[in-house]
């Protein structure tokens, strides 16, 4: 039973990655295939005592941080009687994810994926991004491209997984020619992808993730120090690719940029009406939603009432009331959920990221900190998408986020048993 449920962990982990930013419905139909799956699993452990389980302090940390999260957002929904729909009412469960997370995280740690499902899985999943958004740009002629999903978690989560792929090839020192060609291409894929969506809010993260990249490749170089001149060439070459990326005729990156700084001018000069001036009035709006409720905040769906009328008392632009969300998780949840959702919310940050951070530090073993590694680029990389957008309440956002934080504990867990010492 072990085996099998190791095998269809994997498996379902390679599918996810691969597959979250081109099958549509890739964020939903997996995670509830794989909650399935781990509850026949963890009742059929529990009836036939088949193993000790091996859930440990830390494991108890990450699933009370899920569970804290999803117990002040269902909280919040049984005060108010209002579930939050999403984009395209989408995401009506949105509360109940943490909680199936929760689940895959038990049954995961008992029979974790194999490592080598993640590295394929990620690297696939942003050449498959890459791929799909030269397809969407070049011969169809879109301008941002986004697979028919909002353009801000598409490019925000290929260019994390291109950064996870970066990862991998920089720390894997023991990785296969056919593995670094792979995650080489995927590192690429998805800078690639990140630049065709014209998502700002990633750009400015990126230096901040490949900085992390680098100085963990500068702290692991004594081990390996002959792959230092290789490394840092490629990492030279990855830059001077984004750059040319972002100077062929036709990419929006310039486009956006300028866009961007007019739209800042148009705001001082008194004009929110373009896409960014709507956004610093969300902004705005939300820290007078925080600063009139701080403690628990306004909830799900009286946030939006008491700020549509504010906009119709012509306190705020009508262009904020077409939205459903502040595009900031921080001032998002503060505003909606007070000081418990605030709390939650670095508490589902805070929690895994210290323990990823604490392995990598810790661990011998090249594979153990590569994959620690990764885990400190997604909570990192979620912090800072979700400084401007709020991918929390995005149904791939919030998916994709507890699918690879959970996918990658799962391993480094595993490997931590694995490895002598």
């Amino acid at each position: 039973m072990i085996r099998w449920c190791r095998f269809s962990a994997s498996a379902l982990l390679f599918s996810f990655l691969s597959l979250l930013l081109v099958f549509r419905y890739a964020y939903v139909v997996l995670p509830l295939v794989a909650a399935g799956l781990a509850l026949l699993c963890v009742l059929f452990w529990i009836v036939n005592r088949e193993s000790r389980w091996r859930l440990d302090r830390e494991d108890g940390a990450f699933l009370l941080a899920l569970l804290v999260f999803a117990a002040v957002w269902l909280g919040d929904v049984w005060r108010t009687g209002v579930w939050p729909v999403g984009e395209g009412n989408q995401g009506v469960g949105l509360p109940l994810w943490p909680v199936l997370a929760a689940l895959v995280l038990v049954a995961w740690r008992q029979a974790p994926p194999r490592p080598g499902f993640w590295w394929w899985g990620v690297a696939l999943g942003a050449f498959l991004a890459g791929g799909l958004a030269a397809y969407e740009h070049w011969w169809l002629g879109r301008w941002r491209v986004g697979n028919g999903i909002n353009a801000i978690p598409f490019g925000n989560l290929a260019l994390l997984l291109g950064s996870l792929s970066l990862a991998g090839l920089v720390s894997l020192s023991s990785a296969r020619n056919g593995l670094r060609l792979a995650l080489g291409l995927a590192t690429a894929g998805g800078l690639l992808a990140s630049v065709l969506s014209g998502t700002r809010g990633g750009w400015v993260v990126f230096p901040v993730l490949a900085l992390i990249v680098l100085l963990a490749f500068h702290a692991t170089r004594p081990r390996w120090g002959r792959f230092r001149g290789s490394m840092v060439g490629l990492v030279a070459v990855l830059v001077a690719m984004l750059l040319a990326m972002s100077l062929i005729p036709g990419v929006p990156v310039k486009g956006r940029l300028s866009q961007g700084v007019a739209n800042l001018q148009e705001y001082a000069g008194g004009d929110a009406g373009s896409s960014l001036g709507v956004r610093l009035e969300m902004w705005r709006a939300g820290w007078q939603l925080i600063q009139a409720r701080p403690g628990l905040g306004w909830g799900e769906g009286r946030l939006e009432a008491q700020r549509d009328a504010w906009v119709e008392e012509g306190r705020f632009h009508s262009g904020i009331s077409r939205y459903d969300q502040l595009h900031s998780d921080l001032v998002d949840t503060f505003a909606r959920r007070g000081v418990p959702g605030l709390l939650s919310l670095m508490a589902l940050y805070g929690v895994p990221l210290w323990l990823f951070w604490r392995h990598w530090r810790k661990s011998g073993d090249d594979q153990t900190r590569a994959l620690a590694l990764c885990g400190v680029l997604i909570v990192v990389g979620f912090v800072g998408f979700g400084l401007s957008q709020s991918m929390l309440r995005d149904v791939r956002g919030l998916s994709g986020y507890l699918g690879l934080i959970v996918g990658c504990w799962c391993l480094v867990k595993g490997r931590c048993r694995s490895v002598p010492g």
